[in-house]
């Protein structure tokens, strides 16, 4: 009864095992399929191996094939039921087993439920209860179950490494169950009923649990977890639209009219399309590595004021892949989308069709004057590639508009030496500069801007944006292309965005900042308004009015004035170095998990050990395990008693009970040792009844505390009995 109590607790422990998956997938998708795998085989064990009367388990291997024969029935039925209809039941198997790790690993999380990715967790699960409640039912070892799925565990925590939620509460329960494990299984299949031991022992587990749930957020860990998908190579740059949404500027503003997609939401705010941030003379492109993830974007640089923006969106005329939100969004959901994680920016993984709704959730950050007056230029890796101007497809020296570029942009930024202040002064300049006219002819290559900068000095959006992006290049800056919509028409609760409200606007990256949004268009090309769309117009102007005031304070315009300085760049968390007190603090814990371990598992494996063997020294371990049992209520020594002798002081120490059990022991030693022929399993079977009886009753006469407080004495690390000869 005790072995099939244990297996509830094993399928419990499996299953538990299986929602740790809950940081990859989510609790929704993983909770049904824990369950299954953690059941079906725990049931298919309990039939096929436990104990029966007068028979012997069936063989393992018998119990290995049916297993594999359940598990292909249960995941055609459960997880790949799609694939089992259309066919592909066989292919969608040796992806999940093989290949959907490497899947995993290189998508966001949360990472989408998909079938041949929940294969992956059901075949773990399924193999550690399978595991567990085989190593239940043939074996006597305690906590050996609780194994498996510690395995299952181990592959939980490294794919769900980054992802959302915790799963401290798991890790709790697990404690727990594996403390109930052990409990139950404490006295060997002899042990009565398997209730008694958790009465006294559900106690303990639950404190076990509450404190490593209430430990584990204090735990004094210094060092980023290890990331497995550090090691994993991300899928390439793919061009995921044909035609770039900046080549579709100039055709939208001559027919602005069409309908590209419709946002219901309290507030309005500037949606980002596409970010351009690679320029090779000719075009702007992406170069971003748009992963699949299942709702989740990354978080970017963290400003000091943000607000939360949600929206529900339906998509209209809005062709191509990329998917309009607002700034950088962080939740995206009725949608199968991909993100790039550096910039955020979101693509559909398939082409976007009239009618499809999504929802998504935004934080978008509102900077100050005092963020952007101290900010330095960002010189990370990103920093440095968004500051390259190429020569051009196939060139083989610089062309001549580089050089005109550079003095356009010096001069438009006489006298700015911060910065913030060239950043600001470059955009008002252009705006002053250029006249907006939606009949420019379309492109942004050196010629047609050195035309547009140099002659024509009439553009669109795209024109603007990215001289922009160019004349700041020249001047050190990083910079990039974003394209986007502004303004759209409210009507109640709902924006209608156009294809004559699309926005092109560059940014520069600052340190600790991030990206910066600047609007070099002039004041005209802001479209008139009679709705009441005014949140977006004032979260732009306010960032205006910011770079304004900031670029106004570092302002040096003459001989004799000291431009102010930047502040140094506090040091990273990480930078700093780890107290001593904290690595002394995790050896001083390694220490006592180590001694509590090595005084806990000594006397443990020593039962063990005299347990097995040929039926003489299984009874000969028995009387040993007596004597154990004994010195817990005053026998400190049995060198000079004879086995009668130590029978009648446990009945004088623990009760007449106990004669009960030490008298046919003791006849049981004498005979074993002294009869002409050997003893029988059977003799050995009952001489370990008697000493299971005797422990129990010493453990009612001294009492657990008393036992335990023994058994954590350095002297449990050594066997008195291994050398020299002992009563009997």
């Amino acid at each position: 009864m005790t072995r099939y109590v244990s297996l509830v607790v094993t399928a419990c422990l499996s299953a538990v095992a299986g929602l740790a998956f809950q940081r990859v997938f989510g609790f929704g998708p993983v909770a049904p399929v824990a369950a299954v795998a953690a059941a079906v085989p725990t049931v298919l064990c309990g039939l096929l191996s436990g104990p029966r009367k007068e028979k012997r388990p069936w063989p393992l291997w018998i119990s290995l094939v049916l297993t594999v024969a359940a598990w292909t029935g249960t995941v055609a039925v459960t997880v790949l039921r799609p694939a089992l209809s259309d066919g592909t039941f066989p292919q969608a198997v040796r992806e999940g087993v093989l290949g959907s790790w490497k899947s995993i690993l290189t998508t966001l999380l949360p990472a989408p439920a998909k079938p041949e990715f929940l294969v992956l967790v059901n075949v773990l699960v399924w193999l550690a209860a399978f595991a567990s409640a085989e190593i239940a039912l043939r074996t006597r070892l305690r906590a050996l179950p609780a194994v498996p799925p510690l395995g299952v565990w181990a592959v939980a925590l490294l794919l769900g490494v980054d992802g959302p939620g915790s799963n401290l509460p798991l890790a709790a329960a697990t404690v727990v169950l594996i403390a109930v494990l052990v409990l139950v299984r404490a006295d060997g299949p002899d042990a009565g009923p398997a209730w008694r031991p958790l009465l006294s022992g559900l106690p303990v587990a639950a404190v076990l649990g509450a404190l490593a749930l209430v430990a584990g957020p204090v735990v004094p860990v210094s060092a980023d977890p290890y990331d497995p998908r550090e090691q994993v190579q991300a899928p390439p740059p793919q061009q995921r639209d044909s035609v770039s949404p900046l080549d579709r500027v100039g055709g939208w503003l001559l027919s602005p009219d069409q309908v590209m997609f419709t946002v219901v939401s309290k507030r309005d705010e500037i949606e980002r399309l596409a970010v351009l941030d690679t320029f090779d003379g000719v075009t702007w492109t992406s170069s971003a590595r748009f992963v699949p993830t299942g709702s989740r974007v990354p978080e970017g640089p963290k400003p000091r004021k943000e607000h939360a923006v949600a929206q529900r969106v339906t998509i209209g005329a809005l062709p191509g892949v990329y998917v309009p939100a607002p700034d950088r969004p962080r939740q995206v959901d009725g949608l199968g989308v991909v993100v790039d994680p550096a910039s955020g920016a979101l693509a559909a993984a398939k082409p976007l069709v009239s009618g499809r709704t999504y929802t998504v959730e935004s934080e978008v950050p509102e900077w100050s004057a005092d963020d952007l007056a101290g900010a330095g230029v960002a010189d990370d890796a990103e920093a440095r590639a968004d500051r390259r101007l190429p020569w051009g497809p196939g060139a083989t020296t610089p062309p001549v508009q580089l050089a005109e570029f550079r003095r356009f942009a010096e001069a438009a930024t006489q006298g700015a030496v911060s910065p913030i202040q060239k950043a600001a002064m470059l955009a008002e300049y252009l705006k002053r500069y250029a006249k907006y006219d939606v009949t420019a002819p379309p492109g942004h290559g050196y010629r047609q801007l050195d035309y547009f900068l140099g002659e024509g000095r009439r553009g669109t959006p795209e024109h603007f944006a990215t001289a922009y992006a160019l004349l700041a290049r020249t001047l050190g800056l990083p910079s990039r292309v974003v394209v986007g919509f502004d303004g759209g028409n409210r009507s109640g609760g709902t924006v209608q965005y156009r294809s004559g409200d699309v926005m092109v606007w560059p940014e520069i990256k600052f340190a600790g900042l991030g990206w910066i949004r600047f609007n070099p268009l002039p004041d005209s090309a802001r479209r008139s308004k009679s709705n009441d769309s005014v949140a977006a117009g004032e979260t732009e102007k306010k960032l205006e009015q910011a770079q304004k005031n900031a670029a106004s304070r570092t302002r040096g315009s003459g001989p004799g004035r000291t431009p102010q300085k930047t502040p140094p760049k506090p040091a990273a968390a990480h930078d700093t170095p780890t107290p001593w007190w904290v690595y002394a603090s995790i050896a001083a814990a390694a220490l006592v998990v180590a001694y509590l371990m090595a005084v806990l598992l000594a006397p443990a494996l020593r039962r063990r050990r005299r347990r097995t063997g040929p039926p003489g020294d299984r009874i000969t371990g028995a009387w040993h395990q007596a004597l154990d049992h004994l010195a817990d209520v005053g026998l400190s020594t049995a060198r000079t008693l004879t086995a009668h002798e130590v029978a009648g002081f446990g009945a004088a120490q623990v009760g007449e009970d106990a004669r009960g059990h030490l008298g046919p022991l003791a006849d049981l030693v004498n005979r074993s040792r002294f009869a002409a022929s050997g003893p029988d399993p059977r003799a050995a079977d009952r001489a370990w009844h008697h000493t299971d009886q005797l422990g129990r009753l010493v453990t009612a006469k001294a009492g657990r505390l008393r036992r335990l407080r023994r058994r954590l004495h350095p002297r449990s690390l050594r066997d008195p009995r291994a050398s020299g000869r002992r009563a009997g």
